[in-house]
């Protein structure tokens, strides 16, 4: 929670004053606000300020309006200090408001509020939250303001839902984002397009996009298939900085239980890179030549990062088999845009061999379980090589096979601290 302090500067308001006089011996005038001045902050204009603290000039003020102005700026969260010190005279009070920009705002992210565009959502808010400005600080009561004002939008455009939001992270990360949604009324997607596709392109994320058709409208969902469907389709062909933008939705039909949206994904595929070196480093305990022949992307050729992945995955393994099961394989590229041409340099950890630990067979019953224990040629203590649990699995196969059909898997835990490797073997009978 953000620290806020409130200071009444008497002394100081008083040394100021040229009077001797108390307030209650000062004409009427003494108690109109004049002017209020503010200062430190390098975020805000001082009409935001101004108008969050809920002052007008020209009203009649006590000291009491400034500790509740001061009270409300700090609990937004926006600042993480606000101090206060006024003076009064004939002409009226004139009002110095000292505060401190809080450290970390995160973005503020619209889900789902497809009746309006971001820019509309963002002018019609900071008109109701002053210090609103696309970012909220990640304390604070101002993310409860801009959900209050979401709402009185949706109610003076007569739409039903309710209006909310979550703090957005990585697992136990720090909190990235605020995403804001309206909940009630469902909100489908009936068809789906993309701007800037090309037409090579172009079929292939239609294809991609089928399964949307009739899916629910979130981004945060959306974005995750831009990244494992769509975005896929512009690496495998060399177009290394392709982006996409959020989806924009079209309301084309709309009732207080239903909403249909067509959407449109802006993509910017930028430039083609061509393939035009691959080199390794860091490998010790594989030769060169033995992970080249795991590489299949062709030189002088669209550079497919896909493929490298995949490519790279199958270098993981192999590094496996000998029990590096933390090796690291990180493709650095170097891009020339003057030629459109990209050489990838793959930077090898090997880091530590792993050794075999426990192994736990499930689902099967005791005998056999001790038997197939017996049949496991990797001890305690071996160097772990990740490719036997499938050879032995396809070894026992068989033998299983007798008992009925399986359904089976493999776990591997890995001890970082002990590096070790403990296998646990799953058998689960197939359903008829």
């Amino acid at each position: 929670m953000a620290l806020v302090l409130l200071c009444l500067c008497l002394s100081s308001a008083l040394a100021q004053t040229p009077r001797k006089q108390s307030p209650k011996d000062l004409p009427p005038s003494a108690f109109k606000l004049i002017s209020v001045k503010t200062t430190g902050t390098k975020r805000y204009k001082s009409e935001e300020i101004i108008a969050a603290t809920g002052l007008q000039i020209g009203q009649t003020v006590s000291e009491d309006d400034f500790k509740k102005a001061a009270r409300l700026l700090g609990e937004t969260g926006a600042f993480s200090d606000v101090l206060y010190s006024f003076q009064y005279s004939a002409d009226g009070t004139k009002l110095d408001l000292q505060v401190q920009d809080a450290e970390r705002f995160v973005p503020v992210r619209f889900d789902n509020l497809v009746w309006f565009s971001d820019q509309e959502l963002l002018d019609q808010i900071h008109a109701q939250v002053p210090l609103f400005q696309g970012q909220l600080p990640i304390a604070g009561d101002l993310a409860d303001q801009v959900s209050n004002a979401l709402q009185g939008l949706l109610i003076a455009h007569n739409l039903q839902g309710r209006a909310d939001y979550l703090r957005a992270a990585h697992e136990d990360g720090p909190i990235e984002a605020f995403v804001f949604t309206v909940s009630g009324p469902q909100i489908h997607i009936r068809n789906v397009a993309f701007a800037g596709a090309g037409p090579s392109e172009l079929p292939l994320l239609e294809t991609a996009a089928k399964k949307l058709q009739g899916a629910d409208f979130l981004r945060s969902i959306l974005r995750s298939q831009e990244d494992k469907n769509f975005l896929p389709v512009y690496l495998e062909r060399g177009y290394l900085k392709a982006t996409f933008g959020d989806a924009q939705a079209k309301v084309v039909q709309d009732s207080p239980q239903e909403t249909a949206v067509d959407v449109t994904f802006p993509v910017d595929p930028g430039r083609q890179y061509k393939l035009t070196a691959l080199d390794l480093t860091g490998n010790k305990s594989f030769p060169a030549d033995t992970l080249r022949s795991l590489i299949h992307a062709p030189l002088n050729q669209p550079a497919n990062a896909v493929q490298l992945e995949t490519d790279i995955e199958a270098m993981k393994k192999l590094y496996g088999t000998r029990g590096f099961m933390a090796a690291s394989i990180q493709p650095d590229p170097e891009m020339d845009d003057a030629s459109s041409t990209v050489r990838y340099l793959l930077n090898i950890q090997e880091n530590d061999v792993y050794s075999m630990g426990d192994l736990e067979i499930r689902g099967l019953d005791s005998r056999t379980t001790a038997r197939l224990q017996d049949d496991w040629k990797l001890r305690e203590g071996d160097p772990y090589d990740s490719s036997y649990p499938k050879r032995f699995l396809e070894q026992v196969d068989k033998e299983i096979s007798l008992m009925g059909d399986w359904n089976t898997s493999v776990r591997e835990s890995l001890n970082r601290q002990e590096k070790t490797v403990d296998v646990t073997l799953r058998f689960d009978p197939k359903s008829r």
